[in-house]
């Protein structure tokens, strides 16, 4: 990039130099040891766009309720901040607004936690209308609680007395304005979810089943479903490349068409926060009769990674919908780690940048897709426009025989298209 002036200016300087701190406290939930979660958060950082200068990090035996890492560790940040100068300091673990408030003023810096970071990363890369609404409520309701630590430079510009009444005033003010604009985007999600909520029942008249790619993020989920479908998907090596779900069609080899998703990827220490706001999206895999399970065989933490991936499909109700684990970058992994079934329908290896293993995918969705289908047997006149057609569109027809006018047709079918040919025979009847 060039300068007024005409000189050129490396990229590095132009982002914000950052210091990463973590802490291991008794009782930490995360399934990730902290190096590998630090280092998770570098990457975190990284697609942010920020220049990691430093990290910090800190096994306790007890929490530091003012400040999360003990004192001496505040310290030791605070006189490498005072001689690398950096722009910010982010912590991976979630900070309450008394130990963020209390951080910046050790060390004179924005501090910024694992949450607050995420949510400003969705901000950048959301493009829907929808993704774009989930995120600003997700992102006001971490504000709400910490809009007094926002408010108290008004303390530090005079003595307190005349300034007190006037920055109370407003915070209350501005509280106020929070809850109403939090309140209009509930309101208009649940709208958004009205929505989705129709067109699921739209897709199910016509009753392609669903198949949604979930995994950890970065797995290659958004390169999978360019290769299966010609997505045009945005293919990036950073964490949360895409946000907004897309949903698209998929023809497989036994010829059934089915509609295939690609949703958000999870994380470790995922916001609840985030996890509301995107309540309408995770539907869509909630709803799914089959989920791949996309991971990256080549992550040091990859059965981690999976236990995370499986643990927030607990969070959302998904446990108990059949889903397959599709092992990606096989074209790099050295090797295939071996994982008990837990319930899983076993193991598909891919390559989705060279193909390699797409075609037993496909085979192998299409089987498992056929599990709980009927085989039904149809006798028709050959002039009949409605029921053949739907027939064909809709099931598997595995024969088909002339005989006079007739015509005689065995196909493989849903339950739910079962149904539906079951009335459309009734209504021809009549």
């Amino acid at each position: 990039m060039e300068t007024g002036n005409g000189k050129r200016v490396h990229p590095d300087q132009e982002r914000e130099r950052a210091v990463l701190v973590g802490v291991e406290t008794p009782g930490s939930s995360s399934d990730v040891p902290l190096g590998d979660s630090l280092e998770e958060l570098r990457g975190l950082a990284a697609t942010a766009g920020a220049r990691v200068i430093g990290v910090f990090s800190q096994s306790s035996g007890r929490v530091h309720s003012a400040t999360l890492v003990g004192s001496g560790k505040v310290e030791e940040i605070r006189a490498f901040t005072e001689e690398q100068r950096p722009d910010l300091v982010i912590f991976d673990n979630d900070l309450t607004p008394a130990q963020q408030r209390n951080l910046e003023t050790a060390f004179n810096l924005r501090v910024v936690d694992r949450t607050q970071l995420i949510l400003d990363i969705f901000a950048q890369r959301a493009q829907s209308r929808e993704g774009k609404l989930q995120v600003e409520l997700a992102q006001l309701q971490y504000l709400l609680p910490r809009l007094t630590r926002l408010w108290s430079h008004l303390s530090r510009l005079a003595g307190g007395i005349g300034t007190r009444g006037p920055g109370e005033t407003q915070l209350e003010v501005d509280r106020r304005r929070i809850r109403e604009r939090i309140g209009r985007l509930k309101r208009r999600l649940e709208g958004v979810a009205k929505t989705r909520r129709l067109q699921r029942k739209e897709r199910e008249s016509i009753p392609y089943p669903t198949v949604a790619l979930v995994g950890y993020t970065n797995s290659g989920k958004s390169t999978l479903m360019n290769r299966l479908t010609r997505a045009g998907a945005l293919v990036e090596d950073k964490l949360f490349a895409t946000l907004d779900p897309r949903t698209r069609a998929l023809r497989l080899p036994n010829g059934e068409q089915v509609m295939l998703v690609d949703t958000v990827g999870f994380i470790n220490k995922i916001p609840h926060t985030l996890m509301d706001a995107f309540k309408a999206t995770l539907e869509e895999i909630h709803q799914a009769d089959l989920l791949l399970c996309v991971m990256d065989p080549t992550s040091p933490v990859a059965e981690r990674q999976l236990a995370i991936v499986e643990s927030v499909l607990d969070d959302i109700d998904a446990a108990e919908t059949p889903r397959l684990v599709v092992p990606n970058k096989i074209d790099v992994a050295e090797s295939l780690p071996v994982y008990p079934q837990n319930g899983r329908e076993g193991l598909c290896p891919i390559s989705a940048r060279t193909g390699a293993g797409i075609d037993r995918l496909l085979e192998t969705i299409g089987g498992l897709l056929d599990r709980g289908k009927q085989t039904i047997r149809l006798t028709l006149p050959q002039s009949e426009t409605v029921i053949i057609p739907f027939l064909r569109a809709r099931g598997r027809v595995l024969a088909e025989e002339y005989n006079g006018g007739d015509v005689h047709i065995t196909a493989l079918v849903t339950a739910k298209v079962s149904g539906q040919l079951r009335k459309l025979a009734a209504a021809a009847r009549h």
